[in-house]
C-alpha cells in the first residue's frame, strides 16, 4: 500500500510538472501566435522544447554538401520557410531563394543583423559582423577601403605578386607523398593576410603569437557560452585580450617607425584614421584574419577535396594554367590581365563555393512586422535565410549533388544574386570575397602546374556550422615531373605549355 501510495504520489507529481511546463510554453508562445492570428500567416513549424527549443537539432554536425537531416525533415514536413524556436528567439527560417533574397537586401529597412549576444562577446562590440546602421556603414567603408587597395590602385601589382610569391612558396616547399592540406592552405593564408594587413613575415615570431591566440579565439567562438575559467569561450575571450595587447605592440612600434614591418601595410591607413577607437581597430584586424585567413584557407581546401575527386577537372585546369604560362616566363609574376583569363578556375571556385557551402546562414531580425508572398515575419523575430539549401536545390540546379564547373558557363557568376549567394548578398556583402578567389586562383596555378593529386582515404567538409575537415584533408600528391627542382620543373612546365599551346597573340 506504501509503495502504491508513493507510485501514486509520483504520477501525479510528474503530470503537476509537466503542466506547469506545459504552461509556461503556452504563456510563452501563444501570445505571439495569437497577436498576428487574424487573417495572418505565420509559417507553419514547431517550437519544440521550451527554453532551448530546436536549436541543437539545428547545429547537429552535418556534411557541408548536404543541407543535414533537421533542415531536411523540417522543408520536407512545413515547406521551405517554416517557423521555430532557435538561438532563444522565435525563428522563420527560410531555404526559399526569392526570400532570403528579399531579406538579405532589405538591410536596416525591413531586417537587421542580429548575432547571438555570446558571438558578439568574442568578436567585440565593433566587429563588422555585429554591427549596424550608421556604424556599420561606416567600418564596412574601411573594409571596401583594404579590398580596393588590394585590387585596384597602385597597391593592385604588390598585392599580386605577394599571392603569386607565397603560392609559389608553399607549393614549392612540397616533394610528393602524403600530405595533410587543411595545415598547408592555413598556413599559405595565414602568410597572405599577415603580410597585407599588419607587413608582418609569417616567419616572425609575433606572427606566430598571433596565429596561435587565434587559433584559441576560434574555437571558442563556436563553443557554449560559458564564461567560466577554462572553458573553450572563456579562453576565446582572453585571446582576444591577447591579440589585442600584441596589437597595441606593433601599433606602437608602427608609430615609432621600428621594427622589421613591410611598409604601405594596410595597418599604416588604419593608424592614420582618428576616427577610429583601439578596439575598432582590433577588431578590423580579427575580422580580416576571419575572412582572408579562416575563408581564405576553407575555400582552397574545399577545392582540393573536389578536384581530388575528379581527374578530369584536374586536367582540364591544368590545360588552362599551361595556357596562360606560355605567354609568360617560368618565374615571371601573374598579373590582373593572367586573372582575367581564368575562365575555367573561377567555373571551379564557383561550382566549390555552391557545393561546399562554406557560409550555411546568417542572423537576422525583422525591424517591423513584414509581409512576404502570404507569409508573416513578426516584428522582433529571428530570420535565418539558408543559404546553402538555395545553392543544393533541385529545382535551381540540375544534380545539384554532383561537382560540375561546367553548369557555370554561360552564366552569371556573380555571388550575391538569387541562386548564389556564398557570401551573403545586399549591404553585407563580404567585401573581401573576391580577394578571397584572387587567392585560390593563384594557388590553383602552380598546384595544377606541379602536382596532381588524389584524397587519401574518407575526410568529407563537415558543418558545424564551420567548415572543418575532421583528418584535416589528408592527400596523396605526385608530381608531373620526377625532377626534384622546383625551379627546373617550372621550367620544364613552362617550355611545354609555351610549345604547345602557341597563341602569336601572346
Amino acid at each position: 500500500m506504501v509503495m502504491a501510495a508513493l507510485l501514486l504520489v509520483s504520477f501525479l507529481a510528474s503530470l503537476l510538472a509537466l503542466a506547469a511546463v506545459g504552461l509556461v510554453v503556452f504563456r510563452h508562445y501563444a501570445p505571439l501566435l495569437r497577436r498576428h492570428n487574424p487573417g495572418a500567416a505565420i509559417p507553419r513549424g514547431s517550437f519544440g522544447c521550451p527554453l532551448v527549443g530546436e536549436t541543437l537539432a539545428f547545429l547537429r554536425p552535418h556534411a557541408s554538401t548536404t543541407t543535414g537531416a533537421f533542415l531536411r525533415g523540417h522543408v520536407a514536413r512545413y515547406g521551405a520557410v517554416f517557423r521555430s524556436h532557435l538561438f532563444g528567439s522565435p525563428t522563420v527560417v527560410s531555404c526559399d531563394a526569392g526570400l532570403n533574397h528579399f531579406v538579405l537586401h532589405n538591410e536596416d529597412r525591413l531586417f537587421q543583423c542580429s548575432y547571438p549576444a555570446p558571438v558578439r562577446g568574442i568578436l567585440g562590440e565593433s566587429s563588422l559582423l555585429v554591427v549596424t546602421g550608421d556604424r556599420h556603414r561606416r567600418l564596412r567603408a574601411v573594409a571596401l577601403a583594404f579590398a580596393a587597395s588590394a585590387s585596384a590602385g597602385p597597391r593592385r601589382r604588390g598585392y599580386l605578386a605577394a599571392v603569386d610569391r607565397a603560392a609559389r612558396a608553399a607549393v614549392a616547399s612540397w616533394h610528393g607523398g602524403r600530405l595533410a592540406f587543411c595545415r598547408e592552405a592555413r598556413q599559405f593564408a595565414f602568410g597572405v593576410i599577415v603580410e597585407q594587413v599588419l607587413g608582418l613575415s609569417p616567419e616572425e615570431p609575433v606572427a606566430g603569437k598571433i596565429l596561435e591566440d587565434y587559433s584559441t579565439f576560434m574555437e571558442g567562438l563556436v563553443s557554449l557560452p560559458v564564461n567560466i575559467p577554462g572553458t573553450p569561450y572563456a579562453r576565446a575571450v582572453e585571446a582576444r585580450r591577447k591579440i589585442s595587447v600584441t596589437l597595441e605592440g606593433i601599433m606602437e612600434e608602427k608609430r615609432k617607425g621600428n621594427g622589421s614591418f613591410r611598409k604601405a601595410a594596410f595597418l599604416d591607413v588604419l593608424l592614420q584614421n582618428s576616427d577610429l577607437s583601439h578596439d575598432d581597430k582590433v577588431t578590423f584586424v580579427l575580422d580580416s584574419l576571419l575572412a582572408g585567413y579562416e575563408t581564405t584557407s576553407v575555400l582552397l581546401s574545399l577545392l582540393v577535396y573536389f578536384l581530388g575527386q575528379s581527374p578530369k577537372c584536374q586536367e582540364q585546369l591544368k590545360r588552362e594554367h599551361e595556357s596562360i604560362r606560355s605567354c609568360k616566363g617560368a618565374e615571371e609574376f601573374l598579373t590582373a590581365e593572367d586573372y582575367k583569363k581564368m575562365e575555367y578556375t573561377q567555373r571551379v571556385i564557383n561550382e566549390t563555393l555552391r557545393c561546399g557551402n562554406i557560409v550555411k546562414f546568417v542572423h537576422r531580425r525583422a525591424l517591423k512586422d513584414v509581409r512576404y508572398k502570404g507569409y508573416l515575419i513578426p516584428a522582433g523575430w529571428k530570420v535565418l535565410p539558408i543559404l546553402s539549401s538555395v545553392h543544393l536545390d533541385p529545382a535551381l540546379y540540375a544534380n545539384p549533388q554532383e561537382f560540375d564547373p561546367c553548369r557555370w558557363e554561360g552564366l552569371n557568376q556573380t555571388a550575391g544574386g538569387k541562386k548564389f549567394a556564398p557570401f551573403g548578398g545586399g549591404l553585407r556583402l563580404c567585401p573581401g570575397s573576391e580577394l578571397g578567389k584572387v587567392e585560390a586562383a593563384f594557388f590553383l596555378h602552380h598546384l595544377v602546374l606541379s602536382y596532381r593529386w588524389r584524397l587519401d582515404g574518407e575526410d568529407v567538409p563537415m558543418a558545424h556550422p564551420y567548415v572543418e575537415f575532421t583528418r584535416g584533408l589528408p592527400i596523396e600528391i605526385s608530381c608531373h615531373d620526377p625532377d626534384p627542382d622546383p625551379l627546373a620543373r617550372r621550367a620544364r612546365v613552362y617550355m611545354k605549355a609555351r610549345w604547345s599551346s602557341f597563341d602569336p597573340s601572346c
